[in-house]
């Protein structure tokens, strides 16, 4: 019998409404035949997604929920569009504005996670490149080329605070949210 295995992945998710607005520009991608994008909550990966065997799902949890992370709450500015334009497969995607902080918090997580599960560290994660995805693998390079003239020159800002980041985990049919690593030094409760 053959081990099954779960699909996961790590990621920054901004708050309801800029949610909302980054949705309506996935759903605005269906003009150039790119739906997949809108089947993922808008995020911004911190580790790629990755498998494991279902016997390790305890372990990733209790790994997660003890991560040190001494980074405090911070905020990410997102300013206009991004791509890579791969020949195959390319990408449009929210650019954030340069932030230490986002480096400090992935390179953190991905030590840590080669340190508990070696081998499951993938290239993407040693070059991170952040990004807010918003057409992606049935974006044709023909489409692209379209949607890219576009929204390179197309205008978008905003700001969110990252307070936390989530581990996803996919159930065959969308993400789900499993878990939420707080970045708070010090909470106080009213």
């Amino acid at each position: 019998m053959q081990n099954e295995t779960n699909l996961y992945f790590i990621a920054l998710i901004p708050q309801q409404k800029l949610l909302e607005e980054v949705i309506d520009i996935k759903r605005d991608m269906l003009r150039f035949n790119a739906e997949k994008a809108l089947k993922v909550m808008p995020h911004i990966t911190l580790k790629a997604p990755f498998q494991l065997e279902v016997r390790e799902h305890i372990h990733l949890l209790s790994w997660f929920q003890n991560l040190f992370i001494l980074n405090d709450p911070f905020y990410i500015q997102l300013k206009n569009f991004g791509c890579f334009p791969n020949p195959v497969s390319p990408v449009i995607y929210i650019n954030p504005v340069l932030n230490t902080s986002v480096y400090a918090l992935q390179k953190e997580i991905i030590r840590s996670f080669k340190n508990s599960f070696p081998g499951n560290v993938h290239k993407v994660d040693l070059n991170f490149k952040p990004h807010m995805t918003i057409a992606y693998r049935d974006l044709s390079p023909e489409m692209f080329d379209i949607a890219w003239e576009e929204y390179k020159s197309k205008k978008f800002e905003a700001i969110f605070q990252v307070e936390s980041f989530y581990l996803l985990q996919h159930d065959r049919k969308k993400w789900n949210i499993i878990d939420i690593h707080s970045l708070a030094t010090a909470t106080k409760s009213n």
